[in-house]
């Protein structure tokens, strides 16, 4: 058991009928209020980091310095944080200045020129 699975002890308050409820439910599965209560808050999270909207707004404030990266770790998982650090050190890479290559034809040869003059009188 590593030292992030140690139990710690927790103490909230919730409405009395979902605690009876609970009470219940553990008594159908022949388990107890704690077991139940970390299963399902394992199930919202894996759910929860699994949303697009969720890895969104966790990429959109790492990118904005919001969030450090042991945070998006824990949030969104490792292989995903190491993507959001990748794509953040690229985006704040100055673009590389390459011009185009001379030796290749990109277009195989159905480029169309655009009279871009036009353009400007609207």
């Amino acid at each position: 058991m590593s030292a992030s699975d140690e139990p710690r002890r927790v103490h909230f308050q919730s409405p009395e009928y979902l605690v009876e409820r609970l009470d219940a439910v553990a008594d159908l599965f022949d388990t107890d209020r704690t077991d139940l209560l970390v299963e399902a808050i394992r199930e919202y999270l894996e759910e929860t980091a699994d949303s697009e909207t969720f890895q969104e707004l966790v990429a959109t404030k790492y990118y904005d310095d919001q969030l450090e990266f042991e945070t998006v770790k824990q949030l969104v998982g490792t292989e995903t944080a190491q993507r959001l650090r990748l794509l953040k050190a690229d985006l704040q890479d100055e673009p590389l200045d390459l011009a185009a290559p001379e030796d290749i034809d990109v277009y195989d040869g159905d480029a169309t020129a655009v009279d871009t003059a036009a353009d400007d009188d609207r």
